[in-house]
């Protein structure tokens, strides 16, 4: 393991004052829906590129030797490590390649590019990327760097659990999504040394969670096949050899969550405190949620990005708003005459409802001949709003069938 010194040396000769130091946040309101009212969220969406890899980026291509400079460097990524490596790249003066998979976000595609990096789109998913460049690398001598699987990486990533030790020094629990396992392993290694009592707990999205099983089978597990979550930034199929060491070694436990869980953190966030993180960067928060007791005592929370997609921000949002009772979603009949749809749009009207989408089906078998069937979502204040809109559909002859 990359010992407590390397960690501290990496940050007062180069990560702390190249890298922004992120601020610690408090929310009373997002506390006492955890229940953990000890609880901090370390702010890494409002790091540069948006996400902790910038650390461990820059201390990697920072170690390199002035020839290993001039040949470049490679990587691959589904976007957060590739903006921190082009961004590190850019600093240092040297060139980069990122390879990144055929369906990466947009979003972070055109991040990439705009830190300098020269793109390559190649792949199915992560894993298929990683190859691509590594072939790439050793073609061209260019230096590859690891997402997760390198010692430099993990050092200048545990730079972040040197900020929480300052910052929070009485600190009792650490929560830290897992995806190859280089965030875990560096701030685990740091917040340890100095804290052995500290709880250190890492997180895993079910659909991507080869390292939770791992560490409850106590050993490296084969590859998980496929990865099936929306946080695409810890999609990963497995942790290193290299990084499963930490985990094994350093972590009190390893929970999943759920996209669900995922969604409503994000959602729990955005609402309550203003703050836009991506799925990846919410785990941590998903857990707490999903796992009543997990935080306990000073207990550090790290949203570890914020490059989250807009249009799955926005489909978030839309079906927050249904499972939140501010939508209301339902299908209906009306007759299928002049006036019918004005009919039932008044009824809503009168009982409150602000129309947000209507969609007409006369082909519906279950429809009565002589009436349309018609899809809406209207925007409600709650539940008994619901309640209220519903009885007076169904005493103007309108029936109502939910689709949330």
């Amino acid at each position: 393991m990359v010992s407590p010194e390397m960690i501290r040396h990496a940050y007062e000769s180069c990560v702390r004052d190249r890298v922004r130091r992120t601020p610690l946040y408090t929310s009373g309101a997002v506390s006492a829906q955890t229940g953990c009212l000890g609880l901090h969220l370390k702010m890494e969406n409002l790091q540069a590129t948006g996400s902790f890899k910038i650390r461990g980026a820059t201390w990697r291509i920072a170690t390199m030797t002035d020839d290993e400079k001039a040949r470049g460097v490679i990587a691959a990524s589904a976007g957060n490590h590739a903006q921190g490596v082009a961004l590190a790249a850019r600093m240092a003066g040297i060139a980069a390649t990122i390879w990144m998979p055929e369906r990466a976000s947009i979003a972070k595609v055109q991040a990439t590019e705009g830190y300098g990096a020269t793109v390559i789109l190649e792949g199915a998913n992560f894993d298929e990327a990683v190859t691509a460049a590594k072939n790439r690398a050793a073609q061209t001598g260019a230096v590859f760097i690891s997402a997760y699987d390198d010692d430099g990486v993990i050092t200048g990533q545990g730079s972040l659990g040197l900020e929480l030790l300052d910052e929070l020094p009485e600190l009792d629990t650490v929560i830290i999504p897992i995806g190859g396992g280089g965030l875990f392993s560096g701030v685990a290694r740091a917040v340890k040394a100095a804290r052995p009592h500290c709880r250190i707990i890492g997180v895993q999205a079910s659909g991507a969670n080869a390292a939770a099983q791992s560490f409850h089978a106590g050993k490296l597990l084969p590859r998980l096949t496929p990865c099936d979550t929306i946080a695409d930034g810890i999609a990963i199929k497995a942790p290193s050899e290299r990084t499963f060491e930490y985990i094994q070694a350093l972590a009190d436990d390893v929970v999943t969550v759920s996209d669900e869980r995922i969604a409503e953190a994000i959602l729990l966030l955005l609402t309550r405190m203003k703050v836009l993180v991506e799925p990846s960067g919410a785990a941590g928060l998903a857990a707490l949620l999903a796992h009543p007791g997990l935080g306990v005592g000073q207990t550090a929370c790290i949203l570890c990005g914020g490059n989250i997609d807009l249009k799955l921000l926005s489909d978030l949002i839309e079906r927050g708003m249904i499972r939140t009772s501010r939508y209301f979603h339902f299908f209906t009949s009306c007759p299928d005459r002049p006036g019918g749809l004005a009919a039932l749009l008044d009824t809503i009207a009168k009982a409150g409802g602000n129309v947000m989408e209507v969609t007409h089906n006369r082909i519906s078998a279950e429809i009565p001949y002589g009436r349309t069937g018609v899809e809406m979502l209207i925007e409600v204040r709650g539940e008994e709003h619901i309640a209220r809109l519903e009885a007076c559909l169904q005493a103007g002859g309108y029936p109502v069938r939910r689709l949330d």
